[in-house]
């Protein structure tokens, strides 16, 4: 006789912790994630329902299948993941899980989902993120994109934490993680390629980084060359 284990109904939906990749459409109109793992190249919303990996026909999650979306029941346990060479410029998602589920020793797999909150965590050189900036690769018709500093934008497609969630829509929240602080994040997305709006924000960027070195500049006067050795 095989087993069948106990059915959940709780008051609440489960919350759960993963990780994926932020990734914007090609035209620039949707904001989306994409899994680290299985299901990588299936670009999802905040809210969304699992469809099989492999092109089969049944209803996610099947007990004889891989498929579904996956999560981890702690926090810590999501973060641990960012360690990996691989998965540092992916962000941590707080989801709720949804529709029907398998409870595992360390989370869920489930049918269904809804991201309620993604956390960027620093920007390569360690500066807290203000932004998702272009990662380098994607895939089709999705550029892949990376937490980042304002001062390593260079000129890079990015979009303001804010403005990904925006796009995202659904009450996506999309906050910094860990990192030192750095300047103010760009309000609106910064491309490559500039038109009259974006280079009224470049230059009001540009003159507001001047005041801060000019403010900068008068303190050390003020406090003359023997300043720098008082404690």
């Amino acid at each position: 006789m095989r087993l069948r284990l106990p059915e959940e109904r709780p008051a609440e939906p489960p919350t759960g912790y993963k990780i994926a990749h932020a990734v914007l459409s090609q035209d620039g109109t949707r904001a989306a994630f994409t899994g680290v793992s299985l299901g990588g190249s299936l670009p999802y919303g905040v809210r969304a329902d699992a469809s099989c990996a492999y092109g089969l026909r049944h209803r996610p999650p099947q007990r004889r299948c891989d498929c579904g979306f996956h999560c981890v029941h702690d926090r810590a346990a999501a973060e641990a993941l960012l360690c990996t060479a691989e998965h540092r410029t992916a962000v941590l998602l707080e989801v709720t899980v949804l529709g029907a589920y398998i409870r595992f020793e360390h989370g869920f797999r489930y049918a269904r989902q809804r991201v309620r909150t993604a956390t960027a965590g620093p920007c390569a050189c360690g500066t807290a993120a203000v932004a998702l900036a272009d990662a380098g690769w994607g895939r089709p018709g999705w550029r892949a994109l990376a937490p980042s500093c304002e001062g390593c934008l260079r000129g890079r497609y990015a979009l303001s934490l804010a403005a990904f969630a925006r796009l995202a829509g659904d009450g996506l929240r999309v906050v910094a993680g860990g990192g030192a602080a750095g300047p103010r994040p760009p309000q609106e997305p910064v491309a490559a390629t500039f038109g009259v709006p974006e280079l009224v924000a470049e230059a009001a960027l540009l003159q507001a980084r001047l005041d801060w070195f000019q403010t900068e500049l008068a303190r050390l006067g003020a406090r003359g060359p023997g300043g720098a050795g008082q404690g």
